[in-house]
């Protein structure tokens, strides 16, 4: 088994009084692409954001290779190689794709970034063509190349994506996916939120179900595809 890399362990949070995730306990090995599954309101995306310290958990901990980062603001975390590809992209609109691409390194001080211009533009050779061009007048599409490459440019060890196929046509969708698999391959740990589970679960090492802020399902992707388990956990039936 892999080194974690990434810990959950028991995590409970709130929004105000109202409890949105309940002892959650996750793991992402050193060199693993992990998908969590749900429907909606299951309590996927704060999962994300209290990786990335945006919510900080009522109990719980947790830990990067071991050191538990439960209190770390958000900077802090990013400088020790999270990164997050939010839901809806979230780019700067009226900045250029270049300067989108410059705003995932404003942490790396006095680094030269050239060699990660260059990984990412051999990702997405359509960057390198509209550098010039205004973020917010991309197609949806390039607009998530946008954002993974902005993802990119901090040199992750761990990459957090938030439902990266919505909004997507079917084709994006695919080249996409494509693209996950290969920034994985590449060395990078991912932690995948997505609510179309064969499509995640195609290219995953292991999986967890999320259900009404609970874990009520965990195991390898394979295993999981041919779950009946999965079935009802996911459609809730």
């Amino acid at each position: 088994m892999d080194a974690d890399l990434l810990e959950l362990d028991e995590v409970t949070t709130y929004y105000a009084q109202m409890r949105i995730l309940e002892g959650i306990t996750l793991r992402v090995g050193a060199g693993e692409l992990v998908c969590l599954l749900g429907g909606n309101a299951s309590g996927k995306s704060t999962t994300l954001k209290t990786i990335l310290g945006i919510v900080r958990p009522r109990s719980g901990r947790v830990l990067l290779e071991g050191e538990d980062i439960s209190n770390w603001p958000v900077p802090q975390r990013i400088a020790n190689g999270v990164a997050i590809v939010p839901e809806n992209r979230r780019l700067f609109g009226q900045m250029t794709v270049r300067e989108n691409l410059e705003m995932g390194a404003v942490l790396r001080h006095g680094e030269s970034l050239d060699e990660d211009f260059d990984r990412v533009h051999e990702l997405f050779p359509r960057l390198q063509e509209r550098e010039s061009q205004l973020a917010g007048t991309l197609s949806g599409g390039e607009q998530q190349m946008v954002a993974m490459g902005r993802a990119l440019m901090s040199k992750p060890r761990l990459l957090l994506m938030d439902e990266p196929s919505m909004g997507l046509s079917p084709a994006l969708v695919q080249q996409n996916f494509r693209i996950i698999k290969e920034v994985h391959e590449s060395g990078v740990s991912v932690l995948m939120v997505e609510q179309n589970a064969a499509m995640a679960l195609s290219i995953a090492d292991r999986g967890y179900v999320l259900s009404t802020g609970e874990i009520v399902l965990e195991g390898a992707a394979a295993e999981l595809l041919k779950s009946e388990d999965l079935k009802k956990a996911y459609l809730g039936r």
